[in-house]
C-alpha cells in the first residue's frame, strides 16, 4: 500500500492533548461500535444480499468496492461500499474534473453518468454504505465521527482541516445529517472540527438516531 507520508507535526500532537477524551469515553465507544455493527450486520444481511444480485445483475464490476482512505493519524485504510458506479469510473474521472460541484478538494457531480440504474437507488437511500460496518467492525472506522476523506484530498488539507484527523472517522458525522452535498467543503471541515470539539456518548447517540431519520430517501445523497 503506497505511503503517503501525513507526518503528525508537534503542533499535531499537542493539538491531540487538547481535544483528548476519557478512556472511559474511548473505550466505552469502542464497546458500542462493536455491537452495533455486528448487530447491523446480522440484521440487514438479507438486504446487502439482495443488493449484491442486483448489483451483479445490473453492470459487470465486482459487487464491493474498496477504496484507499485516510483514517485517524494519517493511517491509510481501505473502505468498502457497495458498488454503485460503472467499472472503469475511477478512469473517467479526469473527463469530469471540469464539471465539478464540489467546492475545495472534493469532486461531485449532481448528475454523475458514472452512476449505474442500481447505483443511483443505493447512493439515494445511503444503503451503498452498508458495507462500512465492516470498517467499524474491523476498528478503521467509528459508527459516529468525520467521514473519512481521500488522500489525495488530505494531501491539500490545511493544518486546521487536518485536525479531523484526531479521532477515528465515521460513518456518520454532523455533515451527514445536516445537508451532505448541499455544504460546502469549509462548512463541512468546520462541521467536523464542531465534532471533534464536543463529542461524548450522547451526542454520538443523537447523531445515530438522527441518522435513521436521513438513510432513507435524503434528497441531499448522491
Amino acid at each position: 500500500m503506497e505511503d503517503y507520508n501525513f507526518q503528525l507535526t508537534q503542533e499535531y500532537k499537542e493539538q491531540w492533548v487538547e481535544y483528548k477524551k476519557s478512556k472511559v469515553y474511548i473505550v466505552v465507544k469502542r464497546l458500542i461500535d462493536i455491537l452495533a455493527s455486528l448487530l447491523g450486520i446480522l440484521c440487514l444481511s438479507p438486504l446487502m444480499i439482495i443488493v449484491a444480485v442486483l448489483i451483479k445483475i445490473d453492470s459487470k464490476g465486482l459487487i464491493i468496492f474498496s477504496q484507499e482512505r485516510v483514517g485517524r493519524n494519517g493511517q491509510i485504510f481501505k473502505m468498502y461500499k457497495f458498488r454503485s458506479m460503472v467499472a472503469n469510473a475511477e478512469e473517467m474521472l479526469d473527463k469530469l474534473k471540469d464539471k465539478n460541484e464540489m467546492s475545495g478538494p472534493m469532486f461531485k457531480i449532481k448528475e454523475d453518468p458514472r452512476i449505474t440504474k442500481i447505483g443511483k437507488i443505493i447512493r439515494k437511500t445511503s444503503i451503498d454504505e452498508l458495507p462500512q460496518l465492516f470498517n467499524v467492525l474491523k476498528g478503521d472506522m467509528s459508527l459516529v465521527g468525520p467521514r473519512p476523506n481521500l488522500p489525495n484530498e488530505v494531501a491539500e488539507f490545511s493544518p486546521y482541516h487536518r485536525k479531523k484527523l484526531l479521532v477515528k472517522p465515521g460513518l456518520t458525522c454532523y455533515w451527514q445529517v445536516m445537508g451532505r452535498n448541499e455544504i460546502g467543503f469549509e462548512e463541512w471541515m468546520e462541521l467536523d472540527i464542531k465534532y471533534l470539539k464536543e463529542r461524548t456518548l450522547w451526542i454520538d447517540i443523537k447523531l445515530i438516531i438522527k441518522t435513521f431519520f436521513v438513510l432513507f430517501g435524503d434528497k441531499n445523497a448522491r
